[in-house]
């Protein structure tokens, strides 16, 4: 069976109300959850390093450069996409 290719997609905390894990401005990636997309919530690697749903209105989603991509640690088969 073929992998499919997932890019990785990123957002920024713009309301962080009731939440010790994110902190406002910064940058998380948000995990393929399309039942939880579906729901209008993302899957995020929070700061307690765990993923857990949070309301997608609580961040804006972003496009990251190649280079801040790989400064991430995006492997570079995923990061050129």
């Amino acid at each position: 069976m073929k992998q499919r290719k997932v890019n990785p997609r990123f957002v920024i905390c713009v309301r962080n109300q009731d939440c010790d894990d994110l902190q406002l401005g910064k940058v998380y990636q948000v995990l393929p959850d399309s039942a939880a997309a579906r729901d209008g919530y993302f899957r995020i690697v929070d700061d307690s390093q765990e993923d857990y749903l949070y309301p997608a209105r609580m961040f804006v989603a972003i496009t990251l450069p190649l280079a801040a991509k790989r400064a991430l640690g995006i492997p570079r088969s995923l990061a050129a996409t």
